[in-house]
């Protein structure tokens, strides 16, 4: 069975029951950034996602922006199954990893390795599996000795650590991710970068919502600009942030993809060179017994 996201005119609506003066209304409304209406049965809703049409396959990298409270949590939690459309079609086909809280799952009285298991199976993953994970999972959070102690016991960067490293090594087929990391130093970051890039690349489609431009440029190739709920453009990334924030950010994303390119290109060609060394090590493949080769040395 391919892998593939298809929604078609998908709507999510929230019915507020208890709304009954202009006030509470213009407050939630604040909050959600949605937009308010009334529906059949003449209930208050906040329409959190309008005549959301999409389409996705296998090996697309789609990142999500928008300001807080655009729907861009939403459209996850709706791609994940959490939330079904109110109106619209929204038919996933894989196995889906949602991963939008990094708390969720985890356990605050039981150990550091016992929360990564409990969080790996959060995820899908089978108990064998995380056991088998675990001493690649442990050397990652660089943690040591604290995962023998309750989470409870864990600064918020610790936990993120822990999280972090569960969640960078499952293999996901379509990998949901909100991002909800930060509050870990930059040097353990640029690690977490590394393993999340090689997350993306083993799975099968990804939507990623982030505020951070240079995250999204190195994770995805294409961008959807999501506001009050509704798509308001989608294409390339640096098109899509250059009309949602401007050219000097838009610059800085064509910075990113360009600095990328040319890592690529270096790697590229330093792998080219071991190759041609390696070949050029081998030689012809005959010994100085070999005749000819004796006669030529001579």
């Amino acid at each position: 069975m391919s892998v593939s996201i298809e929604t078609r005119d998908a709507c999510v609506d929230f019915p507020i029951f208890d709304a009954k003066s202009r006030s509470l209304k213009k407050a939630f409304l604040g909050k959600a950034g949605g937009s308010i209406g009334r529906n059949s049965s003449d209930v208050v809703v906040v329409e959190a996602l309008r005549d959301i049409t999409m389409s996705l396959s296998e090996g697309d990298r789609i990142g999500l922006v928008g300001h807080n409270g655009a729907g861009k949590s939403t459209l996850l939690r709706l791609l994940s199954g959490i939330y079904e459309p109110t109106r619209g079609v929204a038919q996933v086909r894989g196995r889906v990893a949602p991963v939008f809280d990094l708390g969720v799952g985890m356990d605050p009285e039981i150990s550091g390795y016992e929360n990564i298991i409990i969080r790996g199976l959060f995820l899908g993953q089978t108990r064998k599996q995380m056991l088998a994970k675990m001493d690649e999972i442990a050397e990652f959070t660089e943690l040591g000795d604290y995962l023998e102690m309750p989470l409870r016991t864990y600064s918020t960067g610790m936990r993120v650590r822990v999280a972090m490293g569960v969640v960078t090594s499952i293999d996901p087929e379509i990998l949901l991710l909100d991002e909800g990391i930060g509050a870990v130093d930059a040097e353990f970051m640029k690690k977490a970068r590394t393993r999340l890039q090689a997350l993306v690349e083993r799975s099968g489609i990804l939507v990623f919502a982030s505020h951070s431009n240079e995250f999204l440029a190195q994770l995805c190739d294409s961008a959807m600009w999501i506001d009050h709920g509704q798509i308001r453009m989608h294409g390339e990334i640096e098109d899509v942030i250059r009309a949602y924030e401007g050219d000097d950010a838009a610059d800085n994303v064509a910075r990113v993809i360009a600095d990328m390119k040319r890592e690529e290109e270096k790697d590229r060609r330093g792998s080219s060179e071991r190759g041609k060394g390696g070949e050029r090590g081998k030689g012809d493949g005959r010994g100085l017994d070999d005749p000819e080769r004796r006669d030529g040395a001579a």
